[in-house]
């Protein structure tokens, strides 16, 4: 990152929804051409399934196109469906494995101290989200190809989330701004927008707090930060993986996401602006 006077504009308007976490408008992020990201067609967020009916209102208000929902079948049964919006498509993407994530994310909300300990203590949470991140890279080029595909055509305007709006949706949304020409600096100023307090997931533990082995002590929010913090290095080990597989982003956007210059092009037609 560059020094602070000189960082990239990100977008500071924020809609204070209640019952929806970490939603912000990409419109005015710096494309590397000169243009920026369209208002209103490049939205990002957490789950969808508490929203109010008021939150409801406003994302009808949207004029949404598709809804890319990347949670798997843990997380819809833990949080619960997205709410139903007026004339969207809901697209269901799922970028972790089902099993995988619903033994782990057990672990995180019931296990106990010392399991919690084993699991995330000595660096250990901050190595799974590097793997995790890395391994979306690599492992779900047919999501992200069809996510780019979809917004070339007719996908606008787009809502992107997973259960925080950190990870999976983060990681989408930047292979979207990679693919529009934002400046890796913009992106990573913008993901790192999720680490705000009020924007957090909230984690929820199994147990009572102020009993001998409160769920919420402050050993036990410390190992589980690193789970829901936004953190420069984890996107960092996403976009090394890039360069390490394919040599950089335009072979990465081609050959790895089949995403023609042609395709490209029409995607910046659409979600950008002079």
């Amino acid at each position: 990152m560059t020094q602070q006077s000189q960082s990239p504009q990100v977008p500071q308007a924020e809609t204070q929804l209640v019952g929806v976490r970490n939603f912000r408008d990409l419109g005015g992020l710096p494309a590397a051409d000169g243009r920026r990201v369209r208002p209103g067609v490049l939205f990002r967020s957490g789950h969808l399934a508490h929203a109010t009916e008021a939150d409801a209102a406003f994302l009808d208000g949207l004029g949404l196109h598709t809804v890319f929902d990347f949670r798997n079948a843990a997380d819809i049964k833990l949080e619960g469906p997205d709410v139903t919006l007026s004339g969207v498509r809901n697209v269901n993407l799922p970028l972790s494995d089902p099993a995988d994530g619903a033994g782990f994310w057990t672990m995180v909300r019931e296990g106990d101290l010392d399991t919690l300990r084993k699991l995330l203590a000595e660096g250990r949470a901050e190595k799974r989200m590097i793997g995790s991140y890395r391994g979306i890279i690599t492992t779900r080029i047919v999501e992200h190809g069809r996510i780019l595909s979809d917004l070339a055509e007719d996908s606008s305007p787009v809502l992107m989330h997973c259960s925080a709006g950190k990870d999976r949706a983060g990681l989408s949304i930047a292979v979207t701004l990679l693919a529009l020409g934002v400046e890796r600096e913009a992106i990573e100023a913008d993901y790192l927008a999720s680490a705000a307090a009020h924007r957090r997931y909230k984690i929820w533990r199994k147990g009572d707090p102020g009993d001998d082995s409160d769920p919420m002590s402050p050993e036990v929010m410390a190992l589980l930060l690193p789970l829901f913090d936004a953190r420069a290095e984890y996107l960092a080990a996403a976009f090394a993986t890039i360069e390490e597989t394919w040599g950089g982003t335009d072979r990465y956007l081609a050959e790895g996401l089949g995403l023609t210059l042609e395709r490209r092009e029409r995607l910046r037609e659409r979600l950008l602006t002079a």
